[in-house]
């Protein structure tokens, strides 16, 4: 791809300056977040800063910091929550922080995801500019700060440690550090069940290295070997923990997080009204287009068949609808193709664009978190 014109940006885009334009432009977005939560937390009496680590998911994770697994919750219906549904490495890191600094766990998890943010932002720089050059790998690392569930980053949730976990793992494949590569995926398995979409994107690539070279060099092989032990560890985990090899996969059923193929999706597109219902293809008909722009724009192949994994696995389960944009998150590869595109504008068009975004998702994640919450 053509590198575009020089602007005023230019001279920032030396090898010492990318990655800090790309990580303050990151965390200036997260910022604004955190200060329209509290404008308007303030405005209406509501305490916005404690639904970042005292609510929802978060108070799942903080419970398995503090006391370990073994917590279950029977609803009005039947179902049963189990807290054998949350991947250990997030409450892992809560607990060590909560031991050696002087916070508690609530406290402990802003500081792991806020971090991880970080971590993240600049791994998206490094896979983008890998690809497309340094430009649009700063405004990547901005784009998925200004995501509309990017409020999401700043709460004790995972989304933010599995998105660094994964963004440098594909970094390490890109740059042949295949060992590497394998560790950070073996993490992202403790993180998050996603981690199955970098694992195949892991082996997806090692398959085509074999097929076009004939060879895989050991390092490669060991990578790949590596990738799946995380995830794999945990089911097995669950699995003797329960007495049953399906264990994990109850457990998620009993949170109504079964793959059912999309019928769920399906179903609920179905029960809502036909201006909605219209709406709501319209946008899967933008994320379909998306994906088709990612091909054609013909992103690393890690790269490509992890994102494409990462939105197939937000798809294809049973949870509740609400909760797949924020599960797509991880997804940033969907975030080249209008990076590239703003890459090609002048700086003068590109930051008031990122600015109306960053404000706009701003006041939607205040909105989400003084409403309703995230599911």
């Amino acid at each position: 791809m053509p590198e575009p014109r020089p602007t005023r940006l230019t001279h920032l885009t030396r090898p010492t300056h990318p990655v800090l334009l790309a990580v303050g432009g990151y965390a200036a977005t997260r910022l604004l977040g955190i200060a329209v939560l509290a404008l308007l937390g303030a405005l209406t009496g509501k305490d916005g800063m404690h639904r970042l680590n005292g609510r929802w998911d978060a108070v799942w994770y903080r419970r398995i910091a503090e006391h370990g697994y073994g917590y279950e919750v029977t609803l009005p219906n039947g179902d049963l929550h189990s807290d054998l549904a949350f991947f250990p490495l997030f409450p892992a890191l809560e607990r060590a922080l909560s031991t050696v600094l002087p916070v508690d766990a609530a406290t402990a998890g802003l500081l792991v995801s806020w971090t991880a943010g970080l971590a993240a932002a600049w791994g998206l720089f490094r896979c983008g500019a890998h690809a497309f050059g340094p430009r649009t790998g700063i405004l990547l690392a901005v784009l998925w700060g200004v995501y509309p569930t990017a409020f999401v980053q700043s709460m004790a949730y995972t989304e933010t440690l599995f998105t660094a976990l994964a963004a440098w793992s594909l970094y390490a494949v890109l740059r042949g550090r295949w060992l590497l590569a394998g560790l950070l995926c073996a993490a992202a398995g403790l993180t998050r069940p996603t981690a199955v979409a970098l694992i195949a994107a892991l082996g997806v690539t090692a398959l085509v290295t074999l097929v076009r070279d004939r060879r895989l060099p050991a390092r490669t092989v060991a990578g790949v070997l590596l990738a799946p032990l995380g995830w794999l560890a945990y089911i097995v985990y669950v699995g003797v923990r329960e007495s049953s090899p399906t264990a994990y996969f109850e457990v998620q059923a009993g949170w109504g997080n079964s793959i059912d193929g999309g019928v769920a999706l399906a179903r609920f597109i179905a029960g809502l009204p036909w201006p909605a219902a219209l709406g709501l293809c319209a946008a899967l008909g933008l994320l379909g287009w998306l994906v088709v722009l990612c091909v054609r724009q013909r992103q690393p192949l890690p790269l490509l068949v992890y994102t494409v994994g990462v939105v197939l696995v937000s798809l294809v389960g049973a949870a509740y609808f609400g909760s797949r944009p924020r599960l797509m998150m991880p997804a940033f590869g969907l975030l080249l193709p209008p990076a590239a595109a703003l890459a090609r504008l002048r700086t003068r068009t590109t930051v008031p664009v990122l600015a109306v975004l960053a404000l706009a998702s701003a006041v939607y994640g205040a909105l989400t978190l003084l409403g309703s919450g995230p599911p």
